[in-house]
């Protein structure tokens, strides 16, 4: 494989809320079905060979914008899905707080760390990298993956080869936001992170 995209889902109902999804299914808004289709049209003069989405609907949703863009079937994964967050998952990000007081810091600095009953970074890191190694096992060397900001944040230090310390610095991407990774001589380098669509 020579390039991949890890691409996150639009604006969902629970981004708008601040809620805390993880796995939980959770639609489209208006505003991000319309971010879906402005990166729709970037992504696809990427000339993509093949999109790979999660089977979580705000994924799934997001990466059928792009499949009328490109004329290309879907592949869903549900090794894509974001982190789970156990107990956390459809709580505020003030309620989780208010329980778990630090508990967001620890686990945005510590990607060995879980909510309780969750994933933690370096799980999450670890099933998607399978994907991409499949992908590049197939022949396949121009790949979408529409998927998630946690597991995003994750997978490309895993990827580029960062020790686990310092995978805290790749912070979460913005809705439709996506991260684009190449690779040269067998490693994976960052060509970009955290790109948008033009408004």
């Amino acid at each position: 494989m020579e390039r991949l995209v890890l691409w996150r889902h639009g604006q969902s109902d629970y981004n708008a809320a601040w809620r805390m999804q993880g796995q939980l299914d959770s639609g489209l808004t208006v505003t991000g079905l319309d971010q879906a289709r402005r990166a729709a049209r970037c992504l696809a003069a990427l000339a993509p060979e093949i999109v790979v989405t999660s089977d979580l609907s705000r994924a799934g949703d997001t990466a059928a914008v792009l499949a009328v863009e490109t004329g290309m079937p879907l592949r869903v994964d549900k090794r894509l899905r974001e982190t789970h967050l156990g107990t956390w998952q459809g709580l505020t990000h003030a309620e989780v707080e208010t329980r778990w007081p630090g508990g967001i810091p620890t686990w945005r600095g510590n990607p060995d760390w879980a909510p309780p009953g969750g994933e933690t970074k370096v799980e999450v890191a670890g099933r998607a990298a399978q994907v991409v190694a499949e992908l590049d096992a197939a022949g396949y060397r121009n790949a979408v993956l529409c998927t998630h900001s946690g597991l995003i944040a994750g997978l490309t230090p895993l990827l580029l080869g960062l020790p686990v310390s310092s995978w805290p610095a790749f912070r979460g991407l913005g809705n439709c936001h996506w991260t684009v990774l190449v690779r040269d001589d067998s490693l994976w380098r960052l060509s970009s992170y955290n790109t948008t669509a033009a408004l």
